[in-house]
């Protein structure tokens, strides 16, 4: 993730004009909304069809699907491949995913530190 983070290749000096951009709100709400619902809807789904039942908590299940929001190196490809030739958009979605990534991590973390007994 260090890799990546540092070859992501944003100047992030003017990057405050870009956060309310589409690209850019769409790049993290997909990895901040999109990615712990889906998960989350699909565990809950599966679990319900197979009657089973799931390995912990509520908010330890929705703490786990936002931490799949951290994995933003295939979100940078993905961008890159979305805009070709228009660098200004990929650097607007390259400030989503990595706004994207730390808020899915810092929620992730919060949920899980504080969701369920400790052992």
């Amino acid at each position: 993730p260090v890799f990546a983070f540092a070859n992501a290749g944003v100047d992030l000096a003017g990057a405050d004009k870009y956060l309310t951009h589409p690209v850019t709100l769409g790049a993290a709400l997909g990895l901040v909304l999109g990615k712990p619902i889906g998960i989350a809807l699909s565990g809950f789904a599966a679990a319900k069809l197979m009657k089973a039942k799931l390995p912990g908590t509520f908010p330890q299940i929705v703490g786990v699907a936002c931490v799949a929001g951290i994995g933003f190196t295939m979100s940078l490809f993905i961008g890159a491949l979305a805009f070709p030739g228009q660098q200004a958009l990929i650097d607007e979605a390259k400030i989503g995913v990595l706004t994207g990534s730390l808020a899915s991590a810092l929620c992730g973390y919060a949920l899980l530190r504080f969701a369920g007994p400790r052992s």
